[in-house]
């Protein structure tokens, strides 16, 4: 979220810049009620984004951890392995990827399964914290919000802007 407000808030400041030309910088207090303004607002927008998250697991009556960044978990099956994937070490997973509203994004049924490198590789942050909570076998249900997820941005093709997205998802090998 403090990413998302530090991009937003730069942008601005860009934007601001490029149009004041001649005229006179603002003073000191209307940038600051700008960014008060733009924070809460950000503020407001996780909090409805939350709100949804939690009305679309009480629909599905699934009983969901929630860690400090929002994340949403759920084991839904437990693995054999005894091992937890630790910072630096390759994964490899079998995912589904949906929205909200049931949109199938990607599975590896299609692309194959993924690889990634806990804490390094270029994927969705709530992913590297999510599978920290797995086992080897384990599979589960993760639901990242937007900012844990691809953002104000989405993912340039399946996913929208500001999508939570929903991963079902099984730890095949740690190594």
């Amino acid at each position: 979220m403090i990413k998302t407000c530090i991009i937003v808030l730069t942008a601005l400041g860009i934007v601001q810049s490029c149009g004041n030309g001649n005229k006179q910088n603002s003073h000191p207090s209307q940038v600051k009620n700008l960014d008060s303004s733009l924070i809460e607002a950000n503020r407001m927008y996780v909090k409805q984004e939350s709100d949804e998250i939690d009305q679309y697991v009480a629909h599905h009556n699934w009983k969901m951890n929630t860690t400090g960044t929002g994340l949403r978990y759920m084991i839904t099956k437990k693995g054999e392995g005894k091992e937890t994937p630790q910072q630096e070490q390759l994964v490899k997973v079998d995912y589904k990827i949906s929205l909200l509203d049931g949109t199938l994004c990607y599975s590896s049924e299609k692309d194959g399964p993924k690889e990634f490198v806990v804490g390094k590789d270029n994927i969705e942050s709530g992913l590297h914290e999510g599978i920290r909570y797995l086992h080897t076998g384990d599979e589960a249900t993760f639901i990242l919000p937007s900012h844990l997820a691809h953002g104000f941005l989405g993912d340039g093709n399946k996913i929208p802007a500001k999508a939570s997205v929903i991963y079902e998802i099984k730890l095949i090998s740690i190594r």
